[in-house]
């Protein structure tokens, strides 16, 4: 019914927008997003609280292996080479793929990203709308403060890159649905 949808005209949260990243970062399967990992008494010596990994079942399934892959593909290039590549080469790991966002009038500036094993998002904006400025972006503004976090919460964590699902082929360096590779799309 509303065809701007599809270019970001409608209105997300941040919580919103992390839970459909991380579908991505999942292989396709949904998730709800958590903000606290573990509880620790002062000295750490002794966990209170700890959030389990849920186990990724078919019932939790939102999309097609293959198309979270071929989106992931998407989102990696945005970080290798779009407005988003100060994020791999600062923090020098090819696994790392989001998308930056600035409003109409730049009234908010995000960005949404993820790694694998853990997917964030940053926005700035007025509680009140107004205009942050009219030269600031999602890639200037949000970025810079996923970085600086994503810097310190990857910081042990290897590198990780998922392999091509079943039905994935890839041709002359781009990634095809097996039915459409050599024009037959």
């Amino acid at each position: 019914a509303y065809l701007t949808m599809a270019l970001g005209a409608g209105s997300v949260t941040p919580m919103q927008m992390v839970s459909a990243y991380s579908v991505f970062a999942n292989g396709g399967y949904r998730i709800n997003p958590w903000l606290i990992t573990k509880v620790t008494e002062q000295r750490g010596n002794k966990v209170l609280v700890e959030t389990q990994t849920p186990v990724l079942d078919e019932s939790a399934r939102a999309i097609a292996p293959r198309n979270a892959f071929i989106m992931e593909s998407l989102l990696q290039e945005v970080n290798r080479s779009g407005t988003a590549a100060s994020a791999q080469r600062e923090l020098k790991r090819p696994d790392l793929y989001g998308k930056t966002g600035t409003t109409n009038d730049a009234m908010d500036a995000g960005f949404a990203g993820f790694q694998p094993t853990l997917a964030a998002v940053t926005w700035i904006g007025y509680d009140t709308p107004r205009k942050l400025g009219d030269r600031e972006t999602g890639g200037g503004l949000s970025l810079p403060v996923w970085i600086r976090f994503m810097e310190q919460a990857l910081k042990n964590v290897p590198v990780t890159e998922p392999s091509a699902p079943e039905g994935v082929i890839n041709s002359g360096g781009e990634w095809f649905y097996n039915e459409y590779v050599k024009g037959a799309g």
